[in-house]
C-alpha cells in the first residue's frame, strides 16, 4: 500500500482525500514509478471538480504531472530500466507515491534536472514549447506579443522566444510584474490601458505583431487582434478572463488573421512527438537559456491546501507536491 489523493466525488478542495491505495506491478509495456515530485497545475482543479470528467470516472487518483525512478518494468519495455529517473504529463493520476503507468508515455530526465525541477515544467514547459516551435514557428525576425507576461507560462514564453532571437513584447497589469516581466525575456513590457495597441506599434515601429500568445481570452482578446500585423496569428491557450465568443469575419476585418486554440494532448498524442517535444523543452532548461524559478512545495497530504491556495492565486509561479 502507498500514500495518494483520491478523489470519491467532485467539489471543492476538500474532496481531495489522502488514503492508502494498492499499485499493481506493471503489465507488458509499463513502469511502476516511485514518484518524487508531483506536479499541480489549473487542469488538476477542473478534474477535481468535475468540469472535465475523469477518464474512467469515480474513483480516481487527482494529478496528471510527475517525476520519480523507475522501481520495475513489465515485459516488452525496451526503453526503460529499473533506476531511470523519468517524468511525465497528462496522465492522470500523479499524486501518489508511486504508480504504474506505460512506459511509452515518459521521458528520460537529463543529469541536470531534477525530479522537482520536472516536476513542475512538464506542464506548462510543454505548452510553451508546442506553442513557440509548433502552434507558430517564432524565427529571429518575428515580433511575439505574450499576454499575463509575469506568470507561469508566459515567463517561459518571454525566455524561450528571446532566446530563439525574437523581439519579445510583454502584456501585464502592475510595474511589479512589468520588472518580472523585463527580467525574464521581455524587451518590452506594456501595462494594460488605454489605447495598448498603439502603444505596442508605437515600440514597434508602427508594425503590429507576428503572433499574440493570449491566455487571458475574453478580455484581451480584441486587444490582441488590433495588435497583429495582416496574416497575423492569434493564439488563444486560456481563458482566465472567460470564454471568448466572435463572428469569423472579424478575423478578416482585422487585416485576414489566423487564429487557433491549440490544446498540449492534441500535439503530444503521439509517442514520438512527446519525445521530441519534451527533448526540446528539457534541453532549453538544462542550457539555462530558460530559468524556471523553485516551486512552492506541499506535502502530498496537504494538496487540499496546494488546491485552495492556487484557486487563490496566492502561490507565485509553480506548485508541487512531495510524497
Amino acid at each position: 500500500m502507498v500514500a495518494a489523493v483520491r478523489v470519491h466525488k467532485v467539489g471543492g478542495p476538500e474532496v481531495l482525500t489522502y488514503e492508502e491505495i494498492s499499485v499493481p506491478e506493471p503489465g507488458p509495456g509499463e513502469v511502476r514509478i516511485k514518484q518524487r515530485a508531483c506536479g499541480i497545475n489549473h487542469v488538476d482543479l477542473h478534474f477535481r471538480t468535475g468540469a472535465i470528467a475523469a477518464p474512467a470516472g469515480l474513483p480516481f487518483v487527482a494529478g496528471s504531472e510527475a517525476a520519480g525512478e523507475v522501481i520495475a518494468v513489465g515485459d516488452g519495455v525496451k526503453d526503460f530500466r529499473k533506476g531511470d529517473r523519468v517524468a511525465y504529463v497528462t496522465v492522470l493520476g500523479s499524486y501518489a507515491a508511486e504508480r504504474v503507468t506505460a512506459a511509452s508515455r515518459i521521458v528520460k530526465l537529463p543529469a541536470n534536472i531534477s525530479y522537482e525541477h520536472a516536476a513542475s515544467i512538464m506542464f506548462k514547459g510543454l505548452t510553451a514549447q508546442i506553442l513557440l516551435r509548433r502552434t507558430f514557428k517564432v524565427e529571429k525576425s518575428h515580433t511575439v506579443l505574450v499576454h499575463a507576461a509575469a506568470a507561469g507560462i508566459g515567463l517561459i514564453l518571454c525566455q524561450w522566444a528571446r532566446d530563439l532571437g525574437a523581439t519579445v513584447i510583454g502584456a501585464v497589469n502592475s510595474d511589479e510584474n512589468a520588472e518580472r516581466a523585463k527580467a525574464n525575456g521581455c524587451h518590452h513590457a506594456l501595462l494594460y490601458g488605454k489605447d495598448f495597441a498603439g502603444r505596442l506599434r508605437e515600440i514597434n515601429g508602427g508594425r503590429g505583431c507576428d503572433v499574440v500568445y493570449d491566455s487571458v481570452g475574453k478580455e484581451t482578446f480584441l486587444i490582441s487582434l488590433d495588435c497583429l500585423r495582416p496574416l497575423g496569428m492569434f493564439v488563444n491557450y486560456a481563458g482566465s478572463s472567460g470564454p471568448i465568443e466572435f463572428k469569423i469575419n472579424l478575423l478578416e476585418q482585422k487585416g485576414s488573421l489566423f487564429a487557433t486554440r491549440p490544446a498540449l494532448n492534441t500535439y503530444i498524442a503521439a509517442d514520438e512527438d512527446l519525445k521530441e517535444s519534451a527533448t526540446e523543452l528539457l534541453a532549453v532548461v538544462g542550457s539555462g537559456a530558460v530559468k524556471i524559478p523553485p516551486a512552492q512545495r506541499y506535502r502530498l497530504r496537504d494538496a487540499a491546501k496546494a488546491h485552495q491556495e492556487l484557486e487563490t492565486r496566492t502561490p507565485v509561479g509553480s506548485s508541487i507536491l512531495i510524497p
